[in-house]
């Protein structure tokens, strides 16, 4: 019996999860409803006094902390009412699933300051738990698969200010609790758990992700790595519980997409560039692969940093690996030896010349997704899920009221083009889930004029407007790719 060996899949498998992606803080609002607790999140502020392209949040200090907590009249913190998602979920659920946009499945996250208003509590809140059962019920009812995110910038504030967040290895066992909770709560009806989002992003968010305020140590880069270390052997701990439990159970790592070209052919900067891509999977790496490699381990010694394993922490890494590996996708950038130089993450790398870039400054790169999904099955050989992808605009309704959006339409296009050229490389990519398919709040900027959705919300940064949900010309055209698998563009 012979096999020819030059047959490729060109079409997306069946059972294919389309899917869009969301996150709590950045949708539900009722920040202070239902017994939920303050987050991390509940202090982002909008910055419309800086660049557009500089209006991330930076990190805070304790005192910035308590000034942003107790001088609230001051700032404007759109997170706090989100687009009202926790009053309007079942009207949005139907614009999004079966009746509506087509979409087999939503990932969205739960606030743990929802379930753990302080994350030290003794009991988890029953009316946080209850506002999920009923959420999770109306996604299952309108056809959509729930892949939830137990961490995703949630962080009871309490954690931060009180312990250090995950600087302090008591989060682990706060965070453990927190997931058992949720695994006997919604086992039955959730498969696919995605326990942190980006875990890979240290440098950028050390406050919002990790809970650390800037001046929790004398020695920031040692804290965001040990605090790093704590978060993945919580993450290894809550899989053992998950697997132990309920077998059926899938448990992914989530890592932020943000591999770099190097800048020229110079071997200088190909290495450097090599160098810094390693560490942006290290994440990954260490929660599939159950170790920690080499090259992280040099990165350590090469910079001081200092990184403590208590007893039994690299047995459990080992032990509970990820089912599933996914991974948000919005750009690419290029790196050269002079910028790999620079603090691991921070700015060891520059926008590409050679692509075109939003207001914000994000590359538009399709051809990278395709080649970030070939590294990653390459490395990992597990189904792989895009859980994020998308593009922010600044759009207005027409005449008609309706959002004429092309750009959006081509960016999807050219996207979902290249994920399945990956396909046909044969990469198990088994689920897309565009980022925002509503409007929401920007986690990044805060704003809500930094539009990604299919559906419009009539709201503006400030919080001002109707709220009305109307569908963009992009919501039709979303429609036709699912209802084909993809296989209309």
């Amino acid at each position: 019996m012979t096999t020819t060996l030059t047959s490729a899949t060109h079409t997306f498998p069946q059972g294919f999860l389309w899917g869009g992606a969301f996150a709590a803080h950045q949708m539900e609002g009722a920040w202070d409803e239902g017994g939920k607790g303050l987050s991390v999140t509940d202090i982002s502020a909008l910055r419309k006094d800086v660049p557009i392209e500089k209006r991330m949040q930076g990190e805070l200090t304790r005192a910035q902390i308590r000034h942003a907590i107790d001088n609230a009249e001051g700032y404007v913190f759109p997170k706090r009412w989100g687009i009202d998602f926790y009053h309007t979920y079942a009207s949005d659920l139907a614009l999004l699933g079966r009746e509506g946009l087509g979409l087999s499945a939503l990932r969205t996250s739960i606030n743990w300051a929802r379930i753990f208003p302080n994350g030290d509590d003794e009991q988890p809140c029953e009316e946080g738990l209850a506002f999920y059962d009923r959420l999770i019920d109306a996604m299952v009812a309108q056809g959509m698969e729930p892949f939830m995110t137990v961490s995703h910038y949630e962080m009871p504030m309490n954690l931060a200010l009180s312990y250090g967040g995950w600087h302090n290895r008591r989060t682990i066992d706060f965070f453990c609790r927190y997931c058992q909770v949720l695994f006997d709560r919604y086992h039955d009806r959730v498969k696919h758990w995605i326990l942190i989002n980006q875990i890979n992003m240290v440098a950028h968010e050390g406050f919002n992700h990790l809970g650390v305020p800037l001046d929790e140590t004398s020695d920031p880069l040692s804290a965001r790595y040990q605090a790093l270390h704590n978060e993945m052997v919580g993450c290894a701990l809550a899989t053992k519980y998950a697997h132990e439990t309920y077998p059926d159970l899938q448990i992914g790592v989530m890592e932020y997409a943000d591999l770099a070209y190097p800048a020229t052919a110079a071997p200088d900067d190909v290495m450097a560039t090599y160098r810094r891509n390693q560490m942006e999977l290290l994440p990954a790496d260490v929660l599939v692969q159950g170790r920690y490699p080499g090259y992280a381990l040099r990165f350590f010694e090469d910079r001081g940093i200092t990184v403590v394993a208590e007893d039994g922490d690299l047995e459990a890494l080992a032990t509970h690996t990820a089912d599933f590996v996914c991974f948000s996708y919005y750009l690419t950038q290029v790196c050269n030896a002079e910028s790999a130089a620079q603090e691991q993450g921070g700015h060891d790398t520059f926008q590409n010349p050679l692509l075109e870039a939003n207001p914000w400054g994000w590359a538009i790169d399709p051809v990278g997704l395709r080649w970030t999904l070939n590294v990653f099955w390459d490395r990992y050989h597990k189904p792989l899920y895009i859980v994020e992808n998308g593009c922010g605009y600044l759009e207005e309704p027409g005449e008609d009221g309706i959002v004429h959006d092309p750009y959006r339409v081509r960016y999807f296009r050219d996207h979902i083009a290249q994920m399945r050229e990956a396909v046909a490389d044969g990469v198990d990519v088994r689920g897309y889930f565009a980022w925002g398919a509503m409007d929401i709040v920007s986690a990044s900027s805060c704003e809500m004029s930094k539009r990604y959705g299919f559906i419009h919300v009539d709201q503006d940064d400030w919080g001002h407007g109707s709220g009305t949900r109307t569908p963009k010309e992009s919501y039709a055209w979303m429609q036709r790719v699912i209802k084909s698998n993809g296989t209309e563009l």
